[in-house]
């Protein structure tokens, strides 16, 4: 098998570019070492060890085989974390379950994954319990003995080609599409987040991300692949957040979802006047903000580029100009095509399509998606929908999606989703979801629609949908419309709708926001 040890410098003789040969030796070699800590609950090698194995007779018990899927909706804990090791070693199949999904959102998710388990905590029991969840058994973890110190966990025969997880995104219009993700693809992901965050022997990495988010996911082998700590929180806060980088001693910061534009609307005396932060990385600061935010909040930046689907990371900003996302990472070739697969000129707009160096770097298939599969793997080269250009020095800008969705607070929000919810009103003879320029992260969510007959209040509207939509999902405008122009085959003509909200209602100025 050819080796690639000039593009991944963390990798140990012999190794095939794996997660679970790693990932054991790891926690085997050094018992007492304290990989993770979760808030002040440090977590050991050995305490992992032993709560995979009892997670694996666990398995065994409940009758699931190598190859099963697992459903989990879990907050951010370290039984979470011990839960997706036991899934990486054991050769289950992970479906991480994005916890803010209500209703139709998760019973689709469900139904299309077919999971065995679906794993809960106990804040989800209400959202789940009068849910169609197909074959899945509703399950809590359990307490395991703490005094159940023999036990010992295996490692069947796992290749680095065999599914290792099947993630959801929304980065298109139509039903979500499962991302088939290998072992191959979280290790090349993991080793990717070294590099982008300019990762370094003794970091510290601060973790709030959701840990069924990609973001969150990839991070957990990282104390594996080099000598760093991962220092987790349930989830992010404004105003906990510099002391917890205070008690960590953190040393980097994965921005998503309008972090950084949280962190700078603190009082100045919220921050404080120094601290052990020296990377935010992750997407979308733009040129203008960029300088203002490495003042304020004294850090440097490392722009990145990436989904999913290509192990998650495509290019990085490792030199500082402000609003690029920089250039391909060295395992990664970028083009920039026209509509009609021909390279753009420099300065031009074109599809950003990808192509790569190590075998298994993008996704194998989408998940019962045939016709999305061959739409996205095409010649062996990824064509993403996102559109970037190229300046003269060879740095990429990255500027939109191609596709209908949007951006909001980190996560890929589908418009069909939207609207096939809002649908089902019987109010509502037609909707259109765009997305508008945002105060705090990338984008939010204006919602155009159409009546039948008599309009329904807005703050009613909008208490129907937050019961059906996740928190993300949900129109922060509402704009009535007369009709919509629509194209030949009956679609809305988005691009001409107006992006301006100054005759939209405003759900965060209502009272019942």
């Amino acid at each position: 098998m050819h080796r690639y040890p000039e593009y991944f410098a963390h990798r140990h003789p012999n190794d095939e570019l794996d997660c679970v040969p790693l990932l054991a030796a790891g926690l085997r070699r050094e018992p007492a070492r304290a990989v993770v800590h979760f808030e002040d609950r440090a977590i050991t090698c050995e305490d992992a060890a032993r709560h995979i194995a009892q997670l694996q007779r666990w398995f065994a018990e409940r009758g699931l085989v190598q190859g099963d899927r697992v459903a989990v909706m879990l907050g951010n804990s370290p039984e979470h974390i011990h839960l997706i090791y036991a899934l990486h070693l054991s050769g289950l199949v992970w479906v991480p379950v994005n916890t803010k999904l209500r209703a139709a959102g998760l019973e689709y998710l469900l139904q299309h994954a077919e999971p065995k388990l679906l794993v809960i905590d106990d804040e989800f029991d209400a959202v789940t319990a009068q849910l169609d969840c197909g074959a899945a058994r509703r399950m809590r973890l359990p307490a395991f003995d703490a005094s159940d110190t023999n036990a010992e966990f295996a490692t069947p025969e796992i290749g680095v080609h065999d599914l290792l997880c099947i993630i959801y995104t929304s980065g298109t219009t139509g039903a979500p599409k499962g991302v088939v993700f290998t072992h191959r693809m979280m290790r090349i992901a993991s080793e990717a987040a070294l590099r982008v965050a300019d990762v370094r022997a003794g970091d510290r990495l601060f973790l709030w991300e959701p840990l069924c988010h990609i973001g969150g996911a990839q991070m957990l082998l990282l104390p594996f692949l080099d000598n760093v700590t991962l220092h987790a929180v349930p989830r992010f806060s404004a105003s906990q957040f510099w002391a917890q980088i205070e008690r960590a001693g953190a040393t980097q910061l994965h921005y998503l979802g309008g972090v950084l534009d949280i962190l700078m609307q603190l009082p100045e005396d919220a921050q404080p006047a120094a601290h052990t932060l020296r990377v935010a990385w992750g997407a979308g600061v733009s040129a203008s903000s960029w300088q203002p935010i490495q003042t304020r909040l004294k850090v440097s930046l490392r722009e990145c580029y990436g989904m999913t689907e290509g192990s998650s990371f495509a290019a990085a900003n490792i030199t500082g100009k402000p609003g690029s996302i920089g250039r391909a990472l060295p395992w990664i070739e970028i083009e920039l095509l026209d509509e009609n697969g021909l390279p753009v000129k420099e300065g031009e707009a074109g599809e950003i399509v990808l192509s790569s160096k190590v075998e298994g770097t993008f996704l194998p298939t989408y998940l019962k998606n045939p016709d999305a599969t061959r739409a996205a793997l095409r010649n062996g080269r990824l064509h993403t929908g996102d559109r970037a250009r190229r300046d003269a020095d060879g740095d990429l800008f990255f500027i939109g999606r191609q596709t209908d969705s949007m951006r909001v607070r980190g996560e890929n929000v589908s418009a069909w989703e939207i609207e096939r919810i809002f649908s089902t009103h019987p109010a509502i003879r037609a909707s259109a979801a765009i997305g508008v320029a945002s105060d705090i992260g990338e984008q939010d969510i204006l919602l155009n629609v159409q009546f039948r007959d008599e309009p329904v209040e807005w703050e009613a509207l909008h208490a129907w949908a937050r019961e059906r939509l996740a928190s993300f999902q949900l129109p922060r405008y509402y704009r009535a419309v007369a009709g919509f122009e629509l194209t030949a085959s009956e679609r809305v003509r988005k691009h001409l709708l107006p992006r301006s909200v100054d005759d939209a209602w405003d759900r965060l100025a209502s009272v019942n926001g």
